[in-house]
């Protein structure tokens, strides 16, 4: 196996990841101009998406990332309306645009047009996420968008198979298909509420970060392949475990909590770049496979497709926000509303990866040995809609965002309200620390006490002082200065040990131990900021 061309995409795309960040542009959009450019430059290779590669091997790790980072409370308190977009518009979609298909193209059956609406009808959770940071949306948004793209996949992929057993000619029954939602959906939060006490369990145990964070990397595959084997959904297997253990991070030492972090960022960005590079790429093995069908023709399908995935889900998203309103009880629970929030979640229904991969999995004959009805067509507009809402919506979406002035973060406010919980975590601290010095066993020399002392008072002043005046030169806060004058001693001591091995006075092994001394005190120092 030659590993050249899988080494050659990694390193291209996260360079075109790298420099997007120089740029307006989000990642994923270049990522796929680049993408689609590539696949007609000679000697690029052949990339071929594989669902058996891309749903078990890619999918797994991308969904525990995005749901890892998510907030189990604030799903929770926005059941209803993800619940609403992750199951009931994925169904009404699969219909409405498997219907509209079926009446627009000739000759194509109702079968295969429902098998190109469930490939379609979910929005991306890599996608969902990486446009959401960018653009800021404001938090409920961003919750509603991410929630939904954590479980649409379960439904889509469950109305998938209902629908391609329907139209290979397996004779399947509705009361067969909503028996196999249901075991997919139902069993798929069995397995991870099995999973995720006894896995949480084990990363408390288990005492070396390296052990810890290997079993990390492992919990995703574990969660998905543990659900598919009883014929279970993978992906909400994953989701829930995922929640379960982030909402419980803060039991796992500290030291695992930093290097996952960092092993999955990479994780992350090194898979969402390859995965919006694929995209691009699979432009030339789509229209070499359309075949009979004529190019305007085929032009015309994929623009009507596209404008029927945008309408019908705006037709979903309004009512569904607003008819539960109509109950008192969901009035006075959820937080009020006016047409913008339901215009942006309309708008930010980008097509990814997942779509792709279910289409390149359709079977190329069905039972009786015939060639899949329209098979290279609806690859074709599965990958055209992919293209399309990633493009049109994607880049107008910071664009309506920014025209409609939706209320953003508000930092002054999350600033307040982390100094205020600063404060109360610092008392408590105190008299911890009271408490233990009271004991002879804790008995410290008076300089050490001290340090304890300030340590804590520069922890419980340093959120206060971004509330503050800076600094009129630098325009620094005092914490501002606080950490770049401990970077700068620290980098001074740093110099010094690798001075001192050079010079043969310590040696290698000595330099890595003080090193890695300062790279925990430069750690404490310096607060890591999200991207």
């Amino acid at each position: 196996m030659d590993a050249l061309p899988l080494v050659a995409l990694v390193a291209a795309s996260a360079a075109v990841a790298g420099l997007a960040r120089r740029t307006p542009v989000p990642a994923p959009l270049l990522l796929v101009a680049m993408g689609l450019i590539g696949s007609y430059v000679p000697g690029v290779p052949t990339y071929t998406l594989n669902a058996h590669i891309v749903l078990p091997l890619l999918l797994p790790p991308l969904l525990y990332t995005a749901a890892v980072d998510s907030s189990y409370l604030d799903l929770r308190a926005n059941l209803r309306p993800v619940a609403l977009l992750s199951v009931g518009y994925v169904l009404f979609a699969t219909v409405a645009v498997g219907w509209l298909a079926y009446r627009l193209v000739p000759d194509l059956p109702l079968t295969a047009a429902l098998v190109l609406g469930a490939v379609i009808a979910p929005p991306d959770a890599v996608t969902a996420a990486a446009i959401a940071r960018r653009v800021g949306l404001p938090a409920r948004v961003t919750t509603i968008l991410q929630g939904e793209s954590l479980v649409n996949d379960a439904t889509a992929i469950t109305a998938y198979k209902v629908a391609l057993a329907a139209a290979v000619g397996e004779g399947v029954s509705w009361g067969a298909g909503i028996g196999e939602f249901f075991l997919a959906s139902v069993g798929g939060v069995a397995v991870g509420l099995v999973l995720m006490v006894p896995l949480h369990w084990l990363r408390t145990r288990l005492k070396e970060a390296l052990l810890q964070n290997t079993l990390s990397l492992l919990i995703p595959f574990v969660a998905y392949a543990a659900a598919e084997r009883v014929h279970a959904s993978g992906v909400l297997a994953v989701v829930v475990v995922a929640l379960y253990l982030g909402h419980r991070s803060w039991q796992v030492d500290f030291a695992t909590r930093l290097q996952e972090a960092a092993v999955w960022k990479m994780v992350a960005f090194v898979l969402e770049s390859a995965v919006f590079a694929l995209i691009g790429l699979q432009l030339p093995f789509v229209l070499k496979g359309l075949g009979t069908y004529a190019v305007a023709d085929a032009l015309w399908y994929a623009v009507a497709v596209f404008l029927a995935v945008v309408v019908v889900r705006f037709i979903w998203v309004y009512p569904a926000t607003y008819l539960p309103r109509l109950s008192r009880r969901i009035r006075d629970r959820e937080p009020g509303t006016d047409w913008t929030a339901p215009l942006i979640v309309g708008w930010a229904g980008m097509r990814g990866v997942v779509s792709l991969a279910i289409a390149f999995s359709i079977p190329m004959a069905t039972a009786d040995g015939a060639d899949f009805p329209a098979r290279n067509l609806v690859l074709f507009l599965t990958f055209t809609t992919v293209i399309g809402t990633l493009v049109i919506q994607g880049l107008t979406l910071p664009l309506l965002v920014r025209v409609l002035r939706l209320p953003g973060r508000d930092r002054q406010a999350e600033t307040l309200a982390e100094a205020q919980a600063q404060s109360e975590a610092s008392a408590a601290a105190e008299a911890r620390l009271e408490e233990l010095l009271a004991d002879e066993r804790n008995r410290l020399p008076q300089p050490l006490t001290d340090r304890l002392r300030t340590v804590l008072e520069r922890r419980r002043n340093a959120v206060w002082e971004r509330l503050g005046a800076s600094n009129p030169v630098t325009g620094e806060s005092a914490d501002d200065t606080y950490r770049r004058l401990a970077g700068e001693m620290i980098e001074a001591e740093r110099e010094v040990f690798v001075r001192l091995r050079d010079e043969r006075g310590i040696d290698d092994e000595m330099m890595r131990t003080l090193l890695r001394r300062l790279d925990l005190e430069e750690a404490a120092a310096y607060r890591e900021e999200s991207d």
